[in-house]
């Protein structure tokens, strides 16, 4: 790949060929930002999640190394949740706020929101001093949060604006009320993923 290429599509370029390498050596060389290299860097961590043992360490360990060294503590925070996100653990304990059961469970009860959503999808302790995989919490809270503010959009643009031509109905008064509920709910999800992430 040129050296003027964007980062983003150099590394794709090297997953299409199966040569994660080659990526890994142009993430390293590029510049950290919060744009395409966040992104180049969740492209790559994608393609170590099928990988296990010493195949994925040797890719890993680089990108994990050079993410723990960035001086953008928001930047370094989203690509450890990019990589989460596909099951690729970059954060050690160094990076993100160290949570136990008892603290996520205060946050979500201050939030409105019911931690046994989270258990769903995270393996929670029982043991309230227990640790948690906090970017595995905040994950989960920010894709709830993102599925209930999509739920209330598609009932928004299923109903008629009030100003246009066509009357509301009671049907659609009710599912402009859902969709309020729905968008309420989003906040809730997505204030307890900021609260957890601290």
């Amino acid at each position: 790949m040129f050296d003027g290429s964007r980062v983003t599509d150099a590394v794709d370029y090297w997953k299409r060929r199966a040569e994660l390498k080659p990526a890994v050596h142009i993430v390293r060389t590029r510049l950290p930002e919060r744009f395409r290299w966040r992104k180049a860097v969740a492209s790559l961590a994608q393609g170590f999640s099928p990988l296990r043992g010493r195949d994925r360490m040797r890719l890993e360990e680089p990108v994990r190394e050079l993410v723990v060294d960035l001086d953008d503590a928001a930047l370094r925070r989203e690509v450890v949740l990019d990589a989460r996100r596909v099951g690729v653990d970059l954060d050690r304990g160094e990076i993100l706020v160290h949570r136990t059961l008892g603290d996520v469970d205060r946050l979500a009860r201050s939030s409105g929101t019911d931690l046994d959503r989270v258990r769903k999808h995270v393996r929670l302790p029982d043991d309230e001093k227990a640790p948690v995989d906090t970017a595995a919490v905040v994950v989960v809270g920010r894709a709830l949060g993102d599925y209930y503010r999509t739920k209330a959009q598609r009932l928004l643009l299923s109903i008629p604006d009030v100003d246009g031509p066509e009357p509301r109905r009671l049907h659609h008064r009710i599912m402009a009320e859902r969709a309020d509920l729905d968008r309420a709910e989003s906040l809730r999800w997505l204030e307890f993923a900021r609260l957890v992430l601290g």
